[in-house]
């Protein structure tokens, strides 16, 4: 009996490919979206589709008692990216930031783990970041959400495991997905202190999956692969690695002290100020 997966943010990118790779290997595949037309191509690809929006409490619940059959992995991926830096950006994107890459995950994972400790099998796998372990200047609130998803997984991998239940961060690195540009297009225009800073920072993030730095990206096909990995194994890593960037950045964070990495950073960031 192939295994049923719900997964979140399918209208492009990661979701998308994962859901188009789980549901070629012949898992039933879930694909979800706050907008279901925007996912209507994937029933073509052997999907079912859900509408799913994961800052929205009745939302998650409908969509997760939809799933009759019960739900054996969930895949937590919907995610957004805040461009800014830390004073200037308004605290309703801050919380809409949090309800997104935090706090919906956590829901969603508190309404699919009781029916999981009840058949004593299931996976709980999320896709994080390499921003879970470092941060980027003028992306501090976004890499604030993958550090809490770091805890948050470490803390339910043990608290899980007595139950058959397996947890799983994936940490992608640079990926050709949509998310920089949409984070970058929709962020708050200012002419405040930082307003040449911000600018810089929506030039790298606009920039950092095409010339030099996209030899350093993966596909968001890749990242599915790697989802299909830990889904495949009955003994799954705690964490994978995604991208030659996420290999090269978090060992460079690993062996730098603090005041060398951010030397660093002023090398190669835009400065606030200037």
């Amino acid at each position: 009996m192939s295994q049923t997966v719900l997964i979140t943010g399918c209208s492009s990118g990661i979701g998308r490919a994962t859901a188009e790779v789980l549901a070629a290997k012949g898992y039933n595949v879930y694909a979800t979206a706050r907008r279901t037309e925007s996912i209507a191509d994937l029933e073509a690809k052997g999907c079912k589709t859900l509408a799913l929006d994961v800052t929205s409490e009745d939302s998650m619940v409908a969509a997760v008692e939809a799933v009759s059959e019960g739900i054996d992995a969930l895949v937590n991926n919907a995610g957004i990216q805040e461009v800014g830096a830390i004073e200037s950006v308004p605290m309703d994107r801050v919380r809409a930031l949090f309800e997104t890459n935090v706090f919906g995950p956590v829901r969603l994972a508190q309404l699919v783990l009781p029916q999981m400790r009840e058949r004593r099998r299931g996976h709980i796998i999320t896709v994080g970041s390499m921003n879970g372990k470092f941060t980027w200047p003028g992306t501090g609130y976004y890499c604030g959400t993958k550090h809490a998803l770091e805890a948050i997984s470490d803390a339910l991998r043990y608290e899980t495991r007595p139950f058959g239940i397996k947890t799983v961060l994936i940490e992608p690195g640079f990926v050709k997905t949509p998310l920089g540009k949409t984070a970058v297009g929709r962020r708050v225009q200012e002419d405040g202190p930082y307003a040449s800073f911000n600018d810089g920072v929506a030039e790298v993030t606009s920039s950092y999956t095409t010339g030099a730095l996209g030899m350093l990206a993966c596909s968001a096909e890749a990242v599915g692969e790697t989802v299909l990995k830990a889904l495949s194994t009955d003994k799954p890593k705690a964490r994978y690695r995604v991208a030659p960037s996420a290999h090269m950045f978090m060992a460079t964070r690993k062996v730098l002290p603090d005041a060398a990495f951010d030397a660093m950073l002023r090398s190669q960031m835009p400065k606030p100020g200037a």
